[in-house]
């Protein structure tokens, strides 16, 4: 089995950071918030209700890594051309699924690119996915630029 790829966890982390810290006992804790597209949101981007209890950045990166195994599974399901591919395409693309849900993914042009090894079309078609709420957000160009990036460095190893 295909284990979810370091890269795709560091940009979850990165992107998505543990935030809305609170003090609990001694630990530090997690609250939910509403995140930039509207849902609420609890540690590393795990989509929750408002009356989530807090958690700590521990059962975050739990929470993370389920979500991220639920990412990698879908994304080799609409992208079985990835688990041939380096780790880095797979690991942009996983992090894409877990940003923005499996949905998004299966039905996008991006899919199609990704499936027809078009990785030129799949950076472009990465640019197309930064809106939240209606509006850009320059944190998702940014994500998407280091998917891009992933995708990218791996294209130009091949020339090499």
């Amino acid at each position: 089995m295909i284990e979810v790829p370091k890269a795709a966890i560091e940009l979850a982390k990165r992107f998505e950071g543990f935030e809305r810290k609170v003090k609990r006992g001694v630990e530090i804790a997690a609250i939910p918030y509403i995140c930039p597209a509207g849902y609420w949101t609890i540690g590393y981007g795990h989509l929750c209700d408002a009356k989530h209890p807090p958690i700590t950045e521990a059962e975050a990166e739990i929470y993370l890594a389920h979500d991220l195994q639920t990412a990698l599974a879908a994304t080799l399901r609409y992208c079985p051309v990835l688990a041939t591919e380096p780790e880095g395409r797979l690991a942009a693309i996983v992090d894409f699924t877990f940003n923005l849900g499996t949905g998004r993914l299966q039905t996008s042009t991006l899919r199609r690119r990704i499936n027809q090894r078009d990785w030129v079309g799949a950076r472009h078609e990465l640019r197309r996915w930064v809106y939240g709420g209606g509006k850009v957000l320059p944190g998702l160009v940014t994500r998407r630029d280091a998917e891009r990036a992933l995708i990218l460095s791996e294209s130009r190893r091949e020339d090499s």
